[in-house]
C-alpha cells in the first residue's frame, strides 16, 4: 500500500509524531494506520526508557482556573532545557497537564507517591467488600487486585487516561512528547484547590 501525503498527515494528526517518522511508520507497517500507531509508540517508549535518567532542571511553573473561578491547579512540569520550556508545544502539554489535574482530581503523580497507608486502607475495603459478597477466599486475593489497579488508574496522573484522548494515557502522552523532543520530561509537584475545601 502506498504511504500518501494523506495518510501521513492523518497518522500526524493522531500521534503528534513528526513528519518524517510518520512516513517511516507508515512505509514499516505497509501503510496500516493501526500497525503505523503502535510502531510509533513502541518507537516512542524505547526513546523515552533512553532519556528517563537525564536531568530536568528546566521547565515551567502553569496555572490553570477553571471557569468560575472555584477550582485551580498550580503544576511544576520539567525537561532538560530552557529552549524546549519556551515552546509552544511544552507551553501547551504544561495547560493540557494542569486541565487533566483539575478535572480529575489525581491523589498522586504515580503509585511510589502513594502512601502505604492509603494503599493499605483502599485494600482492606476491597476485601471487605468482596467477603461481604460471599466470594470465596481463593479468589479474594485476584479480585483485589484487580481492584487496586482500577483504584491506581484512578488516583495516579500518570496512568490516568488523558481527558483530550482516552485512548492513551497521561504516561503514554508524555512519551510521545518525549520522542518528539528528545529530551526527558517529568511532573514534578502539583496543588489543587477547591473553594472552600483544605486547610
Amino acid at each position: 500500500m502506498a504511504v500518501t501525503a494523506e495518510k501521513v498527515k492523518e497518522l500526524r494528526n493522531k500521534t503528534g509524531a513528526g513528519v518524517m517518522d510518520c512516513k517511516r511508520a507508515l512505509e514499516a507497517s505497509g501503510g496500516d494506520l493501526e500497525k503505523a500507531t503502535d510502531y510509533l509508540r513502541k518507537k516512542g517508549i524505547s526513546v523515552a526508557q533512553q532519556r528517563a535518567n537525564r536531568e530536568t532542571k528546566e521547565g515551567v511553573v502553569t496555572s490553570y482556573i477553571h471557569p468560575g473561578s472555584k477550582l485551580g491547579v498550580l503544576l511544576e512540569i520539567n525537561c532538560e532545557t530552557d529552549f524546549v520550556a519556551r515552546t509552544e508545544g511544552f507551553q501547551s502539554l504544561a495547560k493540557d497537564m494542569a486541565m487533566q489535574i483539575a478535572a480529575t482530581n489525581p491523589l498522586a503523580i504515580n503509585r511510589e507517591a502513594l502512601t502505604p497507608e492509603v494503599i493499605e486502607r483502599e485494600r482492606q475495603i476491597y476485601v471487605e467488600q468482596a467477603k461481604n459478597q460471599g466470594k470465596p477466599e481463593k479468589v479474594i486475593e485476584r479480585i483485589v487486585d484487580g481492584k487496586m489497579e482500577k483504584f491506581f488508574q484512578q488516583v495516579c496522573l500518570l496512568e490516568q487516561p488523558f481527558i483530550k484522548n482516552p485512548d492513551i494515557t497521561v504516561s503514554e502522552l508524555l512519551t510521545q512528547f518525549i520522542a518528539k523532543v528528545g529530551e526527558n520530561i517529568t511532573i514534578r509537584r502539583f496543588t489543587r484547590y477547591r473553594l472552600g475545601e483544605g486547610k
